[in-house]
């Protein structure tokens, strides 16, 4: 699977971060069963890489499972060990670039600038993820950049809201949109697993 068809998979990749297995698969349920597709679980607590080994096996099927805030090269075999069909990075460095190539793990990395993103088309990287979106310029920036650099399709993640999200989606080159909405912390706090299924209901139904 290339990496684009991850980021047209839904209009939203959720960001997530999870305390425990058990959380991060009760939460992945409750996503998959408002139409979510593709999971960005972020390696920010201890247990991520067991969270992403067990999501992908309890999902299986048409879920699309990746690993986010991957900063470190040795981030990459470990994420596609752990099942990780494609991985997310706030930013991106040649280090990077060439642990992902050794790691054959589909990519998605993070640019704020135009250099980064002339970076990143050195490494033949055309599907990036824009962050931080709204503090990084937001939609004027993307509207700014689509003229030089017409061929590059984001995934803008950093700020967006639902309110904000169908703007972004409007653009020609935006693919999907990245956020944390769908799973508020009062709702994981609660098991309110069917809260949660709404909220990604309505992310899933957002048009491009």
């Amino acid at each position: 699977m290339g990496i684009d068809s991850v980021v047209q998979a839904g209009p939203v990749i959720p960001v997530l971060q999870f305390q425990s297995v058990d959380e991060g698969v009760a939460v992945c349920r409750a996503l998959y069963a408002g139409g979510i597709r593709t999971f960005e679980i972020t390696m920010r607590t201890p247990v991520a890489l067991d969270v992403i080994r067990a999501v992908a096996r309890d999902l299986g099927g048409d879920a699309i499972v990746g690993a986010g805030t991957l900063t470190r090269p040795e981030h990459f075999q470990q994420a596609r060990d752990a099942g990780a069909v494609f991985a997310v990075s706030p930013g991106i460095t040649p280090a990077l670039a060439q642990a992902q190539a050794k790691s054959g793990l589909e990519w998605l990395p993070g640019i704020a600038t135009p250099s980064e993103l002339i970076l990143a088309l050195e490494f033949g990287l055309g599907t990036l993820k824009f962050f931080p979106a709204e503090a990084a310029g937001g939609i004027p920036m993307l509207k700014s950049i689509h003229g030089p650099f017409g061929d590059v399709r984001f995934c803008p993640t950093g700020g967006i809201t639902p309110k904000t999200a169908p703007d972004y989606l409007a653009l020609p080159n935006v693919a999907c949109v990245g956020g944390s909405w769908m799973v508020p912390k009062d709702k994981i706090a609660d098991g309110d697993w069917a809260g949660i299924t709404a909220l990604a209901a309505e992310a899933a139904a957002l048009k491009r």
